[in-house]
């Protein structure tokens, strides 16, 4: 404990304040003695980070309680899944940097549920650059994080609906090999009905 404390440079009062407060997992003990290990080290080097960054101990927490419950890299990402997506991978620290005060546990939570987040060793990833940079700015304008991610859930369903119907279409027109080639025809077509559905919205307005 005194070796890790040092190298985290705090006290070891300040390290067993930590360890009651379930911010660092308890170490591996082999009859009296504990053992730390680096995972600790990043984990207490973190939580120096966002409280030098204005984080709370109690929003700390939070990270930490769903940090430490996330879902696995693997899980995320999934086994051979075609993809034009580029996973990120953060520190705790410059997930909340993203996301200046809206880090919480609900919305960490939310975000895992949705695949968005995972966990790998001591970092996040995030699935998607895209959808990590659309997030942050929609956010940076004013717009809650947790209102964000309740507006990708809906997304999500009307995609996971419109990829359903397209698999249908082909399947009944070309072999299975075909899919992952007709693929961009399909996305095409949702990217430009977007776009036109945009556009008679916004005609809409006064």
């Amino acid at each position: 404990m005194e070796e890790l404390a040092r190298l985290a440079g705090i006290t070891v009062r300040t390290l067993r304040f930590y360890r009651e407060r379930k911010l660092i997992p308890p170490p591996r003990r082999e009859g009296r003695i504990a053992w730390y290990d680096d995972h600790h080290l990043a984990r207490l080097r973190t939580i120096s980070a966002l409280l030098e960054r204005g984080h709370t101990l109690n929003g700390i927490a939070e990270l930490a309680e769903a940090f430490d419950h996330g879902r696995d890299v693997g899980d995320l990402l999934g086994l051979g899944a075609p993809t034009e997506e580029t996973p990120v991978r953060l520190t705790p620290a410059e997930l909340a940097d993203h996301f200046a005060g809206e880090v919480t546990a609900e919305n960490l939570a939310a975000a895992m549920e949705l695949g968005y987040l995972g966990t790998d060793g001591d970092d996040l990833v995030h699935i998607s650059r895209r959808l990590l940079d659309v997030s942050a700015a929609l956010v940076r304008e004013g717009i809650p994080l947790a209102d964000v991610l309740a507006a990708a859930r809906r997304v999500r369903e009307h995609a996971d609906a419109l990829a359903e119907l397209f698999t249908a279409l082909i399947l009944r027109h070309a072999p299975e090999d075909d899919l992952k080639r007709l693929r961009p025809l399909a996305k095409s077509v949702v990217e430009a009905e977007v776009s036109m559905a945009l556009d008679r919205r916004l005609r809409k307005q006064p």
